[in-house]
């Protein structure tokens, strides 16, 4: 498998392929299945290949019964009405229920590609009936597809990213990459969203009320390589969008994060445990209202409409063990006091927030595997489960900063995965992964179903631009 971006064929391949992840990967593969020859442009380094997938643990998936290691069943009506409540009916009821579909009978075909799955991790909240886990997480699934890619002769190129493409009445000619051409007969595009570009998240959540840029406090949680530049192309191009270009799926992250790739791990998962609070020591949400999983990609938006984008998840020692544990340490204190002075947030009125919370906790049967009775009255922001008072020392806080994993604006589609201009799909010019997810994706986010969507739609555009690859080549020999 070469590693160069500098050595493109003199001929058109029959399938080009922009992106390095999850969706291009699966893309690549049903379209080399199908008898198409293909390409794979790959923006990183051999060594940061895979996007935002190298960083994922697991697949959400359909299942009427148990299967080996999913529990109990997962049907596709609930799948769907989970679905539905996280985007509050923000998504395309016929994609959804294609890829909640798909998501059911997908994992023969990546067994059969190298990916082994494995039960629910210890302390992964609420996953074992919904949700596969791969066995070494997102990186031993990116490597897996590479090694069958190149098994079955799919050309990959490191360290070539694709900057524009030639186009002809919606029509797929070429793609351009470190100044090179590339000609192929079919396209399918699968390069990602905007998360890392810092100058368009700028410009899309713009200036809030205090005169702050919320966007220069966000960290990215994910790839440093999904910079927009082919999506902003299109969008220039012509082709039909969808998507709010401020929604993203964004978590709550440790604020001690890096930068850029800092994955799984710089999650804070103890949010449903305690209260939240920001820098002027007050609640601003219900850290209770739903199950972790269908709940945790929502609080990086709240943090971002917090002062200076900030903002601390509080437990007390009941709370130790319950929850994946983070990679750094809190900050830990004997009392609440101290424990305000310690994060520098205003003491009096932080004592009165836990105060006013402890005193409206109602008792009920704690039970943090399901939605239990323990709950606040007469506060507000209510915590409507697990709401236990914040009394038992040590005290610990983990500062949270608002931790973007990709960018929902993209390309819009249909059950064909066809790019579309002016609602008419191109005839060989298709669209999977994050530059598409914005379809199911309005808004919010339900743990694994971005594998879900890339995976179905990946699969899809690959066979697709297999297809249309032939017509091509029938078309020209007649």
């Amino acid at each position: 498998m070469s590693s160069s971006p500098f050595e493109f064929p003199g001929s058109p391949v029959d399938v080009l392929v922009v992106g390095g992840g999850n969706a291009a990967l699966c893309a690549a593969l049903t379209a080399r299945e199908a008898g198409a020859s293909v390409m794979l442009l790959e923006a990183s380094p051999r060594a940061w290949r895979g996007g935002n997938t190298q960083h994922t643990r697991n697949l959400r998936c359909m299942h009427d019964a148990p299967q080996d290691v999913l529990v109990d069943a997962y049907p596709e009506e609930e799948y769907w009405q989970d679905l539905l409540k996280v985007t509050g009916g923000q998504t395309d009821e016929a994609l959804a229920r294609l890829v909640i579909r798909a998501s059911a009978s997908v994992r023969p075909w990546m067994r059969r590609h190298g990916v082994h799955f494995q039960p629910s991790l210890s302390g992964a909240l609420h996953t074992a009936r919904t949700n596969a886990f791969f066995m070494g997480g997102g990186k031993a699934l990116v490597n897996a597809y590479y090694r069958s890619a190149e098994r079955l002769g799919v050309q990959v190129r490191y360290d070539a990213p694709a900057d524009r493409l030639d186009l002809e009445d919606g029509r797929f000619v070429a793609a351009w990459s470190a100044g090179r051409r590339i000609a192929a007969r079919a396209c399918v595009l699968a390069a990602g969203g905007f998360e890392s570009n810092r100058e368009w998240l700028r410009e899309a959540w713009g200036q809030n009320a205090d005169g702050e840029y919320p966007s220069e406090n966000f960290l990215i949680r994910g790839t440093r390589f999904n910079t927009g530049v082919l999506l902003r192309f299109m969008l220039d191009a012509g082709a039909d969008s969808i998507g709010d270009p401020t929604q993203a799926h964004m978590v709550a992250i440790d604020a001690r994060a890096p930068l850029y790739d800092g994955g799984i791990c710089t999650r804070i998962d103890c949010v449903s445990l305690g209260v939240v609070v920001n820098r002027h020591g007050e609640r601003f949400y219900d850290e209770g209202e739903d199950f972790w999983p269908k709940r945790y990609a929502i609080w990086g938006r709240l943090v971002a409409q917090q002062p200076g984008q900030v903002a601390w998840s509080v437990i007390d020692a009941k709370a130790v063990g319950r929850f994946m544990p983070p990679v750094f340490p809190g900050t830990t204190a004997r009392t609440l006091p101290e424990l305000a002075r310690l994060l520098e947030i205003p003491e009096a009125t932080f004592l009165r927030t836990l105060q006013a919370y402890n005193a409206a906790c109602r008792g009920g049967d704690f039970d943090h595997t399901r939605l239990d009775d323990c709950h606040t009255a007469g506060l507000a922001p209510a915590k409507s489960h697990w709401a236990r008072p914040i009394e038992t020392p040590p005290f610990t806080a983990y500062a949270l900063r608002p931790g973007v994993t990709f960018t929902y604006l993209g390309l819009r589609t249909d059950a064909t995965a066809a790019v579309r201009f002016g609602g008419v799909p191109s005839p060989n010019l298709f669209v999977a992964g994050e530059m598409m997810a914005g379809n199911v994706l309005g808004r919010g986010y339900t743990a694994g179903v971005g594998m879900s969507i890339g995976t179905a739609f990946g699969r899809i555009a690959g066979q697709q631009a297999a297809s249309a690859a032939r017509r091509e080549r029938h078309r020209v020999a007649a």
